[in-house]
Order: structure tokens, then sequence, then C-alpha cells
């Protein structure tokens, strides 16, 4: 039955280019939210594990459609990290305004369980702020983590912690992370903390709330214990192309080791970021690099859940950008030929993989923000208000 499904989600996708202009998107007329139809469990696949995840591990490949998966695949030679996974679905992007969505109403929908307007992080379409998973996990005692590889105020992670209406606010989301208990957060954006308009430095602020504030991959790395601000980057951490490495691998890695020490659990959200800056660049090398590099944090986290047996690891991508097409290459050599049609992002319908105790719960076709939903059930996380 798995196979019957890989296939029939690559007959779907395979070729499709939904082309959009970035400034006139389509309209949604009718935008279906928190329905218990769409919320049913679909059982199409057994898991090796029974019962509820300790820890749950969201992983976001930002842009990342099926195309980009298959171009991973041929640039590895014909085997990918997310193959392990044991559940394959699909899920609709749309936003509350918008049939074309953006990462920041995109990752809003997998935080808070709503669908909201372009632009806005945690909040709902009306601009309420609503309570994220992760902070709902910090409620409930566990663990919370996020690693990007852009800025830690961008729209991904800025949208698990933050409640602001537009994006661009990076010094506000800045401010955000000091009004919650995160227990680490890796990624760039370290002059939205230091070198503000307001003339704060957060630094200094997250040092006294016990925070050991690292700088560079390296010292970050080294972090064992504690509470963790891990900055790589002022801004944003240089494309693989630019010498960036395996940096994403290590801060994943460092984030669970130091998240797994609470024995209540944890949740932690990483990012594969820059696929789909490759997209709007319309670069396909630049599209297959990073790629490569998310599949490989995908193999260490899966290994470090296939040891605890306690870890639900969810993939998936906010939207697809670029309407990217592969047409041609080499399993071999590992070569890639791509085109694009279009700069933006498209409203295509992206995977979700799963594995773990209840990743069987992630089969099936619905929207993106019943992500939110059902990771809540599987961690058992009791609601809270703001």
């Amino acid at each position: 039955m798995r196979k019957i499904i890989q296939l029939l989600i690559i007959a779907m996708f395979m070729g499709s280019a939904w082309q959009c202009q970035p400034n006139a998107p389509g309209k949604v007329t009718k935008i279906i939210e928190e329905s218990s139809a769409q919320d049913s469990d679909h059982h199409t696949q057994t898991s090796q594990y029974t019962g509820h995840p300790v820890n749950v591990i969201l992983m976001v490949g930002d842009g990342m459609g099926l195309s980009q998966i298959s171009a991973g695949w041929i640039a590895k030679n014909g085997t990918l990290q997310l193959e392990r996974c044991q559940a394959i679905g699909l899920s609709k992007t749309t936003s509350s305004d918008n049939l074309i969505t953006d990462s920041a109403a995109g990752a809003t929908a997998f935080s808070t369980g709503k669908k909201t307007f372009n632009g806005s992080i945690g909040m709902d379409k009306d601009s309420v702020p609503v309570p994220t998973i992760l902070e709902l996990a910090e409620a409930n005692n566990r663990a919370t983590g996020l690693v990007s590889m852009c800025s830690i105020t961008h729209a991904t992670p800025a949208s698990f912690i933050a409640h602001q209406p537009s994006r661009t606010m990076d010094e506000d989301i800045a401010n955000d992370f000091l009004n919650t208990d995160i227990d680490v957060f890796i990624g760039g954006g370290k002059t939205f903390f230091e070198n503000r308009t307001d003339g704060r430095n957060l630094l200094d602020d997250l040092k006294n709330n016990g925070y050991s504030v690292k700088t560079g991959i390296r010292s970050i790395a080294k972090t064992k214990s504690g509470k963790l601000a891990g900055f790589l980057a002022d801004m944003h951490p240089p494309k693989i192309s630019e010498g960036r490495k395996q940096m994403l691998t290590l801060a994943s890695i460092t984030a669970i080791g130091l998240l797994s020490q609470n024995k209540n659990g944890f949740f932690l959200m990483i990012e594969g970021s820059q696929i789909d800056w490759a997209g709007h660049a319309n670069d396909s090398e630049y599209l297959v690099q990073e790629m490569v590099d998310f599949d490989d944090a995908i193999g260490k986290v899966l290994d470090f859940a296939e040891k605890d047996k306690n870890t639900l690891v969810i993939i998936t991508a906010d939207h697809e950008t670029g309407g990217y097409s592969v047409t041609g290459g080499d399993l071999d050599s590992g070569t890639v030929t791509g085109s694009f049609s279009t700069g933006y992002h498209t409203p295509v319908m992206v995977p979700v993989f799963a594995y773990g105790p209840g990743a069987e719960k992630f089969t099936g076709i619905y929207h993106n923000n019943i992500i939110f939903n059902k990771m809540k059930a599987a961690m058992k996380l009791d609601q809270v208000t703001l």
C-alpha cells in the first residue's frame, strides 16, 4: 500500500508547474479551517511504535515540494534519508486570505492551528494572538527549541514564538523571545538582538535570564547543558556553496542533545530555510545543494528517533517555491537539470512525512493547520491562553 501511495503522489506532482505572479496572487473564495472531518485518523500504514511520543521534532523544508525532493534524490544517487519515513500525507497550504501562502501564514498554521493572512506571525486572521505549539509545550513542562538556517526572527521560526501583525518586525519579534522560556534557539539574526534602534541589548537580557549566549557553530556545538541562545550570523547564515558546511546538522544535533535532558520530553522545530531562497532565485544548483543539506540533517534526526523510540519526527514544507520541475539528470553522477515557472510560491500541495510513534496519524490529505492539532494530540498537551 505504501508503494501505491508514493506512486500516486509522484503522479500527482511530477511535471506540474503552477505559475503565479507575486503581486497578483489568486484569492481564496473558501478556506476550510479546523473541521473534525479533516482531522480524522488515517490508518493506511502501520507504525512499528505504539502509544504517544515523549518528543516531537517538526522539520520544515521551506519551499520544498516534491520536485525539490526528487532533485535531492537524484543528487544523492538514488537514496534519501526521507525514505526511512513510514507514513506520507499531503498538506494544503492556502492561507486565510490567499490561495498562495507566504512562510509567515504557513508556519503560523503549523504553530497555532489557525489559518491566518499572509505576513502574520502567531496571530489568527483577526490579528488576535494565539498560543503556539511551542508555548503549549512550555506550559506543559516540556523543553522547547528552534533551529533555523536564516535569521531566528525570520517568518518560519518567528511564528512559533512571537505574536506580531507583520513578519517584517524583526526587532519586535526578537523582543518576544524574552517573553518565553524557550530552552534552545540557534540561527542568524544577532543584529536584531544587539544592534537595535531602541538602544537595548537583548543579549544582556538573555544572559540575565540564564542563557549561554554563543556565536559561531563551533562554540554552539560545544554547549552540553543549560539554556542556549546560539547565533550563527549577524543576519543570515551563508549558503552551502559559500562555506556553511554541516551547520544545520550540527545545530540540530546540539539542540537535541540539550533538549533531551528534560525527562518530560521536548518540542523542537528545525528549518531548512534556503531551499526557498533558491526557488525565488530560480537557481537549480543552489536548490539541490540546500535540499541535500536538509536531507543530511533529516538523517541525523531520524538516527536519534530510531534509537530513542519515543520521538515523533514530522517533515514537511510551508509551501512550494519556484514552480520547480526536474527535467533531466543522472543518478550515477548525481547531476540534476531543473527549470522554474515562477519566482514566487505556488499553491500545490506539499508532502508530509512522519516517523516514530503516532506517524500513521499524518497520512491522508488535510489542511496545513491540522498538523498543529495532530502534534498537540500526540504530545497530549493541555490548552493554555495568552
